[in-house]
């Protein structure tokens, strides 16, 4: 018999983990639902990034690094980013809370499968190129989240947007594959269900 893990518990449990929860939200996000469109996102950015710019990521890894990215989030709720990175001290130590929580997390798969995980549910285990592009894809996915609350009037996102713009501006100096993805598919994120019927 062998023992049970309660690492599907920490992946089941990621619906119940409200984003955004210190403003008022038109639509609620949980952490499943937001960890999902980053990997979309990440898998999409990095096709651009191999077949425009001569990447040679492999897109499905960067998918999966993005469905696990939150993970820790599960002990730990999701954090504003403004409290999140308010001064370097707090961020260091809530830092080093999410790295405790992510170890806590691979230990509960069974040894002899956890090199597997070792590489995606620690994030200081992720190679650089790919925790750029889910990086990257995190941001986009908060910004498409902006713009559909604001879509909805709802204000409390307006400094969200002006600040994840400012953001996506930067990365499009050096990340040509996000500045291909705002051009191409950012704008119809907010289509309604009748114009995606035509």
């Amino acid at each position: 018999m062998q023992q049970q893990s309660t690492f599907m518990a920490w992946v089941t449990r990621m619906p119940l983990i409200k984003r955004w929860a210190l403003m008022h939200c038109f639509q609620e996000e949980n952490i499943s639902e937001h960890s999902h469109q980053v990997a979309i996102i990440a898998h999409l950015l990095t096709v651009i990034k191999n077949k425009r710019y001569g990447g040679s990521l492999n897109p499905d890894r960067a998918a999966v690094v993005a469905i696990y990215h939150e993970i820790s989030e599960t002990k730990l709720q999701d954090l504003n980013s403004k409290t999140k990175y308010h001064n370097p001290e707090f961020t260091r130590a809530y830092k080093k809370l999410e790295h405790i929580a992510e170890q806590e997390c691979l230990k509960t798969i069974p040894a002899d499968l956890r090199q597997e995980f070792a590489g995606l549910l620690v994030q200081d285990n992720v190679e650089k190129e790919y925790k750029s592009i889910v990086k990257a894809a995190d941001i986009l996915a908060a910004y498409i989240k902006s713009l559909n609350e604001l879509r909805f009037h709802n204000d409390e996102f307006t400094h969200v947007q002006e600040g994840l713009k400012t953001t996506i501006d930067e990365l499009c100096l050096t990340m040509p594959e996000v500045k291909d993805f705002m051009d191409i598919f950012c704008d119809s994120c907010t289509t309604t269900f009748d114009k995606i019927s035509g």
